[in-house]
This record gives C-alpha cells, structure tokens and sequence, in this order.
C-alpha cells in the first residue's frame, strides 16, 4: 500500500510540476502584453493619438512570445542535458560490469 502511495506522489509532483509550467508560460505572455497595453491606453489618452494601444499591444506580444521562448528552451536543454547524463551513466555501468 505504501508503494502505490509513492507511486501516486511523484505522478502528483509531475500533475503539479506541469501546472506550474502551464501558469508560468500564461502569466510570461500575459503580463507584458497587459502592461504594455495600459502604458498605450495611458499615453493615448494624455496625448489624444489612437495608435500607440495597438502598437504597445504588439510589442507586449513580441516580448511575451519571446519570454515564452527562453522559458521553454532553457527547459528543453534542461530534459535533455539530463537524459545526456543518465545515458552516460548508464554506459558507464555497463562498462565496469563486462
């Protein structure tokens, strides 16, 4: 009974693991785009002009987008330097056994 509750910890810790990689991808998009877009609203409406909402709209987007890229790379290269590391080890194993 213990293992099965073991087992459904680390599947627990990989739903959560996920949840968070989800919410911190939405909240790396959202928060340039919304800030970027008050400062547009802001200026619009100190300056009387009706583009810079559209224009900060797309900058944040950019930003975000590029945000989202780093994020997803650096855990990309994270994956895979640990696969790297545990098919080293592995071979590393089987060389001392032979």
């Amino acid at each position: 009974m213990s293992r099965k509750r073991r087992k459904g910890s680390k599947d627990n810790k990989a739903v959560y693991r996920s949840l968070v990689l989800i919410t911190q991808f939405g909240i790396n998009m959202l928060v340039p785009i919304c800030m970027m877009s008050a400062l547009g609203i802001w200026l619009d409406k100190r300056y009387d002009t009706s583009f810079w909402t559209i224009l900060l709209f797309f900058v944040g987007a950019i930003a975000g987008a590029q945000n989202i890229y780093r994020m997803a790379k650096q855990i990309y290269e994270t994956d895979d330097g640990e696969e790297r590391r545990s098919v080293h080890e592995n071979n590393r194993d089987i060389e001392k056994k032979e």
